[in-house]
């Protein structure tokens, strides 16, 4: 039997007892240094956090502005509506309630497609639409059915709406949902609670106004995540009004005149550069694009021949034709290479030296001595092909691009094109290849490389309208506060063209005034007696028509038909409009242009528009 050894077993237990102890006093220890972190060192960030829990702040978007034309007709406004909106957050199972939800109000497969595209963009807790603009009785059927579907709801919110849909979306664009390209060039807080944004034309040019800055407000929500009441507000700032120099009834009547065929027209205010008129023919409605349109109708806009989607005002790139002679009569006069009355005979071909190709005149038996004033009036090219080669391609580009031709006019729009002024070095650069004289020769007619937009030849003409002065065209007038209704104006801007001689510019709007006036015009036909036109018909040709080949409108397709192009301005002794037409396969310059010009300028210097009628 062996003893029990006490001692040792005391020594045992004693060191057991004091290491239990220390653990237990470390353990108190830490438990004590932690509540101190807790309830002193991180006090606040805790509260914080806890208060988080309750309290949520909450982006509040501001008001867009509204868009008015000149007369204060509201062009683009913006209108309540209601949405049915998912918070990803608060449901278990997405594509269960989607089915669920389907049975109580229609969803289609374009709703479902917007749907997961935006909530790729979106956080958790942000909700994202899955029907937009639900009608009454939509929005009265899924309130009785409310209380089985957690984490959606109605929510209201206003949406833009262009009353005039067609008439004015080539100048407004349309603003259309924030995407994640356009996050990337934004200030995202700023947009916070946005969820649209300026795509194109005004509504992107201006967009920093029209959105205003964004407000804030603190709620407090329970445990469901419902809003319990507001606990603090800081409220945004509406977006500003702006004001355009537009005048939406010469859009309509503008529209109205073109009939059934596409093109363009630019009116401008020559004594500031006020953009009056702004048409691309045909349009499309732009309140398809705001919630987002659906793949059906973009298709049908993509495939659609007349290519509606296509700015032809901004973009569209069209040989001048003989609206470029007024142009090239003054460049002439100005260099010294011509006076007014030096006479040249027209045979009805222009022939190189030493060479037998032929340059033909649009009239085969030619025009016989011609001056300034009639080459201009009767549109003789043999007369301006001998201007041209005498004048030369460098001083020929030199003068021309003083008039914008082969750049962009600075409008306040996106995507304008440049046109194409073409010289030796451009041609060198694109083409690898020389300048040759007979190239100098059609550009003076306005054919060949030369291509210009109806927006560039609107701001030219006014420049020779209001005898020099070279306006940048700009569509707005000026911003108007909703809050102060302060003013903030766009102030034109503008360059001297410089001149050589007074007398030369006088003597070629002489000659555009007797395109009109006189018996012997190519738009004799618009010749008001209320007031006097000046202008200069064009035919720009859509194909090369062979050396010894007659060109048969009537033979041939519509679409390889010549375009119409007219210039203009009114009234002659103190011009109020300055105007530019195409007409896409349209002809001539006299009868189909002149006419839509002439309608335009009536509506304007005569009133006989009133404001239209927005439609619903």
């Amino acid at each position: 039997m062996q003893l029990k050894d006490t001692i040792h077993e005391s020594r045992a237990f004693l060191n057991r007892a004091i290491v239990a102890g220390l653990l237990v006093a470390i353990a108190a220890l830490a438990l004590i240094w932690r509540m101190v972190q807790l309830q002193i060192t991180n006090h606040e960030h805790f509260t914080t956090l806890s208060r988080e829990n309750r309290v949520k702040v909450v982006p509040l978007p501001p008001t867009r502005g509204l868009i008015y034309d000149r007369r204060d007709v509201l062009l683009a406004q913006n209108r309540p509506a209601y949405s049915l909106e998912i918070t990803p957050e608060q449901v278990d199972d997405i594509d269960t309630l989607l089915k669920d939800l389907a049975q109580v109000i229609e969803i289609n497969d374009d709703d479902l497609e917007r749907f997961w595209q935006l909530k790729k963009r979106k956080r958790r807790f942000d909700s994202v639409p899955i029907r937009v603009n639900l009608s009454p009785d939509e929005t009265a059927q899924f309130a009785v059915y409310r209380h089985r579907f957690p984490g959606v709801d109605i929510k209201a919110q206003l949406l833009r709406h262009y009353p005039y849909d067609v008439k004015t979306t080539h100048v407004l664009g349309y603003v259309g949902r924030v995407s994640q390209r356009d996050l990337e060039q934004i200030d995202a807080s700023n947009y916070a609670g946005t969820s649209h944004i300026g795509k194109n034309g005004v509504e992107r040019t201006y967009e920093s106004a029209l959105h205003g800055s964004v407000g804030y407000e603190q709620i407090e929500i329970n445990a469901a995540g419902r809003r319990v009441r507001t606990l603090e507000q800081t409220p945004p700032e509406p977006g500003v009004d702006v004001h355009l120099h537009i005048d939406i009834a010469l859009q309509e009547v503008a529209m109205r005149a073109f009939g059934d065929n596409n093109g363009a027209i630019v009116a401008i205010n020559p004594q500031n550069g006020g953009v009056l008129a702004f048409v691309s023919q045909p349009g499309y409605d732009p309140n398809l694009f705001v919630e987002g349109i659906s793949r059906k109708d973009y298709d049908a806009l993509q495939e659609n021949p007349d290519r509606p989607l296509y700015n032809r005002a901004l973009r569209g790139q069209y040989p001048p034709g003989s609206t470029i002679k007024p142009f090239m009569g003054l460049a002439g006069l100005e260099y010294g290479t011509i006076q007014f009355d030096t006479s040249a005979y027209c045979p009805g071909y222009f022939q190189l030296p030493g060479n037998t190709h032929k340059y033909r005149d649009w009239k085969k038996s030619g025009h016989g001595s011609m001056d300034l004033d009639s080459a201009i009036v009767q549109s003789c090219d043999v007369f301006f092909y001998k201007l041209a080669y005498e004048l030369g391609i460098d001083r020929l580009h030199d003068f021309l691009s003083q008039f914008g031709f082969g750049d962009r006019t600075g409008i306040d729009l996106t995507g304008e094109s440049t046109g194409l002024l073409p010289s030796r070095q451009w041609k060198r650069r694109a083409r690898n290849q020389p300048w040759y004289p007979g190239e100098t020769l059609i550009m003076g007619i306005g054919q060949g490389y030369f291509l210009t937009t109806p927006l560039q030849l609107a701001a030219a003409t006014a420049a020779i309208a209001n005898n020099g002065t070279y306006y940048t065209p700009h569509v707005v007038d000026y911003l108007q506060s909703r809050a102060t209704g302060e003013i903030t104006p766009i102030p034109p801007t503008s360059q001297p063209i410089p001149k050589a001689l007074q007398q030369n510019w006088d003597d070629v709007r002489k000659g555009m005034t007797n395109v009109v006036e006189s018996p012997r015009g190519t738009a004799k036909r618009i010749r008001s007696s209320e007031y006097r036109i000046a202008g200069k018909t064009g035919t720009a040709q859509v194909f090369t028509v062979g050396q010894d080949e007659d060109y048969n409108e009537e033979e041939i397709d519509k679409k390889l038909r010549d375009h119409a192009l007219f210039i203009a301005y009114a009234p002659v002794e103190n011009p109020q409009i300055a105007i530019a037409v195409v007409v896409e396969n349209g002809g001539h310059g006299g009868s189909a242009a002149a006419p839509i010009a002439r309608e335009v300028m009536d509506a304007y210097l005569l009133n006989r528009d009133e404001p239209l009628e927005a439609t619903q």
